[in-house]
């Protein structure tokens, strides 16, 4: 009886010990992952946020069509705050993009500030949605963007609305869609954003993530303008079927705030995109 009870307190130790390490192991081995990070919150994402983190910088050129003349633009959201657009305005920046919303479940909180700031000084200005395509659908996304700040007027100063589908900062990178299943998405998106509008929606993407989680589709090359994301002294190669870029965000660290986009052209084609 002695040694039986002797076993088995020797035995719930050595199980208090183990039940003790397994949580520090695991903890120790979560510290030492080098792909382990908490997620942003809900809300805090914006455009190009994974271009450097997944496309770096440089690249080879790729031989895309460019013209000679590109119109300087920003685009920004609730990061930078009230944006001081006269500054900006004297600095070449003639066009603008301003977040509007993201999934169905936030909206920019300081969208006129910048909205109407950066019309006011002379700016052609529009809006853009961050995709989160695991939330809800397409179509849910693209109503809860035309119903806050995504729609369209031809007032020859206002953008067409951006679909921002990119890398995933909450999860996995392709929102836990398969590559026919992402196409379905954003067609579902694109369709939904013209019956409202009227209008095409800009596709803003990478290269990499396009040709990941859409399997490099060229569905939308005919109708969508192309928006490409790479910071590279050259645009690289774009996704498949788009023959050019319509623009091109080539930096997040530019001269003054924001990120900082080429326009492929003078400012008339900016004013022609606008008009429709």
């Amino acid at each position: 009886m002695r040694v039986h009870r002797s076993g088995t307190t020797l035995a719930g130790a050595a199980l208090a010990a183990l039940t003790l390490l397994i949580p520090l192991a695991a903890s120790a081995g979560a510290a030492q992952d080098p792909g382990a990070r908490q997620a942003p919150p809900r809300g805090s994402a914006s455009m190009g946020m994974g271009v450097l983190a997944h496309d770096g910088q440089g690249g080879a050129p790729g031989g895309v069509s460019a013209q000679a003349v590109q119109t300087e633009g920003v685009d920004v959201s609730s990061h930078q705050g009230n944006v001081a657009w006269s500054t900006l305005w004297n600095s070449g920046v003639k066009w603008a993009y301003v977040k509007a919303t993201e999934g169905t479940y936030y909206k920019n909180t300081y969208f006129n500030q910048q909205y109407t700031g950066s019309y006011n000084v002379g700016m052609i200005r529009g809006t853009y949605h961050f995709a989160t395509p695991d939330t809800t659908t397409g179509t849910a996304q693209a109503d809860y963007f035309v119903n806050n700040g995504g729609g369209w007027s031809k007032d020859g100063r206002t953008l067409p609305g951006v679909l921002d589908i990119e890398w995933n900062p909450y999860g996995a990178t392709c929102y836990g869609k398969t590559q026919a299943g992402m196409v379905t998405w954003i067609r579902d998106f694109v369709n939904r954003y013209k019956a409202r509008t009227g209008r095409d929606a800009v596709i803003y993407t990478a290269t990499s993530w396009w040709t990941q989680c859409t399997g490099n589709s060229s569905a939308f090359a005919t109708t969508n303008p192309l928006w490409i994301a790479r910071y590279a002294a050259s645009v690289g190669e774009l996704p498949a079927g788009w023959q050019y870029y319509t623009m091109w965000q080539y930096t997040s660290s530019g001269p003054t705030v924001g990120d900082h986009n080429h326009f492929n052209g003078d400012l008339s084609r900016v004013q022609a995109l606008a008009n429709g």
